[in-house]
C-alpha cells in the first residue's frame, strides 16, 4: 500500500503511517481531527495487511473480508448497528459476508472491531480492498 494502516494495541479507531522516526512512527489518526502522534516501540502495532480471518479451511485475509462488506453494503458503511446488535444477529450478518468463518475462534468482539475498522476505512474513502496496493492513496486520488 502507498500508505500502511495501522491498528494499535490500547488505543481505540485505526492510524495511517506518515513517517518513521529513530524510534518512532509517526501516524496520523483517521477520523475527523487527522492529529499526528508518536507511536513508540513499547506499542503492539499491527498492519491491517497483516491480519487474517480465522475460517473452517485456510485464513482470509482482511482485505477480502472488507471487500465482501463492501460488496454487501454497496460501497456505504455497515447497515447493522453491530454495537447494540445481539450476539445471533451480529453472527448472521458476519456469515453473509463470510459464510466458512470460524464460530469457535472469531469472537463477537472481533466482527465489532472489523466492522468498526471497516466504517472508518470507508469515511476516509479508503475502499479499494481488492487491490491492497492502491487502497490507500492521497485524498486527491480516487480512493473506491
Amino acid at each position: 500500500m502507498e500508505f500502511t494502516i495501522l491498528a494499535v494495541s490500547g488505543k481505540p479507531g485505526l492510524y495511517k503511517l506518515v513517517s518513521r522516526g529513530k524510534a518512532n512512527l509517526i501516524v496520523e489518526i483517521l477520523d475527523e481531527t487527522h492529529k499526528r502522534l508518536p507511536i513508540f516501540a513499547s506499542d503492539s502495532v499491527t498492519s491491517l495487511n497483516d491480519i487474517a480471518i480465522y475460517t473452517e479451511s485456510e485464513d482470509v485475509p482482511l482485505m477480502k473480508v472488507f471487500s465482501s462488506v463492501y460488496n454487501k453494503e454497496n460501497g456505504k458503511t455497515v447497515t447493522l448497528n453491530y454495537k447494540k446488535c445481539s450476539s445471533r444477529d451480529l453472527r448472521e450478518y458476519f456469515a453473509s459476508v463470510l459464510p466458512e468463518f470460524d464460530r469457535d475462534r472469531v469472537h463477537d468482539s472481533d466482527i465489532k472491531k472489523l466492522l468498526q475498522w471497516y466504517d472508518i476505512l470507508v469515511k476516509n474513502n479508503m475502499t479499494d480492498f481488492e487491490n491492497p496496493d492502491n487502497a490507500e492513496r492521497g485524498e486527491d486520488e480516487k480512493k473506491g
